[in-house]
């Protein structure tokens, strides 16, 4: 039986994502587990696979197009399933089909939206009654809002994003709903200098509107004076997670001095029999879980009703790519070798370069781990990745002049900032765990032991 496929929840906090590509043709039968579509996040791409065997009778949206999640993208049938009227099919399901015109932004049909008040329906569920409901048209063909202004929650985020008032606006959705390309287009007007219309351009006013989105302007748009680049989905969602955590969350910082020298001389001994190439930075990582294994209040997040403290130890390593910082967690380091975390974060610097990691791999942990010793930085403090309760911002290691037993000599050191949310973590336990993490470094074969 036929049934409409939508666009999954793959990230939590995401309200809307692009259809990056189809990995199977209209027609064409797969079968359970094979990727049917890749999805861009904020945060990655992620390849959605097929809960069972089927058939792709029809794509509702040609890659590169951003549909709100629980929004229809495609209808699915049983494998062996064929369709004589298609748009017979597609009525019936609610699914009113037009022509993409020449709209440049990938969106080729109008596909009803999800109800406001209802929450996504999961990935090949079918979808019985539609069309679904929505607010009913007042006389003169507007929406009866009854005070209410009915709108999809991307057109709210990007209506606040823009300083819209919702109430001046006029919806082009299901029912007067406003949805994203309303918003666009007031934005565009905003934007747009007043000029004497021309006879092209009132002629085109009195055309009745295509069912399409206002495309968005990718490419930098150049002036004399500067440059400026659009931002990215996840350059987007960086500066709204981080800004969050800035207002809401009660920072407060540790730095500490390690000497590495020991570090260093274990890492080149490692080296000479590991299978992998072992960092500094893997070795700090184990010296994390070591830390927190001896100091578990720290293994903790805020929670509105409680604090919730973790079994094992998860950490997340902060990855630079082209389109922005991401974090994936190491899953129980405290029982991970060093080669084994070496192994493991080199595979996760790869996906996230390649922009394949999935959702999972980015959720979850207690504390992250940052580090631009690379680049030379001595010292620096990071933010706090939310819902996490610490990061730890790791320097340079550099020679400086050090006192041992009374006379002064030469020693590599490097330094560290912890950055704590002080709801979850006192300071007193938040300078144990600091201690506890130096003491690893400085004496790093408790590491391998």
């Amino acid at each position: 039986m036929a049934e409409l496929f939508r666009m999954p929840a793959v990230a939590a906090d995401a309200a809307t994502a692009v259809l990056s590509a189809w990995r199977v043709a209209e027609g064409v039968p797969f079968v359970k587990d094979d990727t049917l579509v890749s999805i861009e996040t904020d945060k990655a791409e992620v390849d959605v696979a097929a809960e069972r065997d089927g058939v792709l009778l029809k794509a509702l949206y040609e890659a590169g197009a951003e549909v709100e999640v629980g929004d229809p993208i495609a209808v699915l049938g049983a494998a062996d399933e064929r369709v004589g009227d298609l748009d017979a099919l597609l009525a019936e399901l609610g699914v009113g089909v037009t022509a993409p015109g020449d709209a440049r932004q990938a969106v080729r049909r109008d596909v009803p939206e999800q109800p406001v008040t209802e929450p996504p329906l999961s990935r090949g569920s079918a979808v019985p009654g539609l069309p679904q409901s929505s607010p009913s048209p007042s006389a003169d063909g507007g929406p009866d809002r009854g005070g209410r202004v009915f709108s999809s929650p991307l057109a709210r985020r990007l209506a606040r994003e823009a300083g819209l008032d919702l109430a001046v606006l006029t919806g082009t959705g299901p029912g007067g709903r406003i949805v994203r390309r309303d918003v666009e287009a007031a934005v565009a007007a905003r934007r747009t200098p007043e000029t004497v219309p021309s006879q092209a351009a009132r002629e085109a006013a009195a055309a009745p509107q295509a069912s399409v989105p206002v495309p968005r302007t990718s490419a930098p748009e150049e002036t004399g004076d500067h440059v400026d680049v659009p931002h990215s989905r996840m350059r987007r969602a960086i500066a709204r997670r981080l800004t969050e955590s800035k207002q809401h969350t009660p920072h407060f910082y540790l730095r500490a001095t390690c000497a590495v020298d020991e570090l260093l001389a274990l890492r080149q001994r490692l080296n000479a029999v590991s299978p992998v190439k072992v960092s500094v930075n893997d070795l700090l990582i184990k010296a994390v879980a070591t830390a927190h294994t001896q100091v578990p209040e720290m293994n903790a997040v805020w929670r509105p009703d409680a604090v919730r403290r973790f079994g094992t130890v998860d950490v997340s390593v902060a990855v630079a790519t082209d389109k922005g910082l991401v974090t994936p967690v190491l899953r129980g380091v405290e029982n991970l070798s060093v080669s084994a975390i070496a192994t493991r974060t080199r595979g996760f610097a790869e996906q996230a370069r390649s922009g394949t990691l999935r959702p999972a791999d980015l959720e979850g942990g207690s504390i992250t781990i940052s580090n631009l010793g690379m680049y030379g930085v001595e010292e620096f403090a990071a933010i706090i990745n939310p819902p996490q309760a610490a990061i730890l911002a790791v320097g340079a290691a550099r020679d400086e002049a050090v006192v041992r037993d009374g006379a002064v000599t030469a020693a590599k050191v490097l330094g560290v900032v912890l950055s704590v949310d002080h709801r979850p973590v006192d300071g007193a336990v938040a300078a144990r765990w600091l201690a506890a993490f130096t003491e690893a470094v400085e004496n790093p074969v408790r590491l391998v032991v």
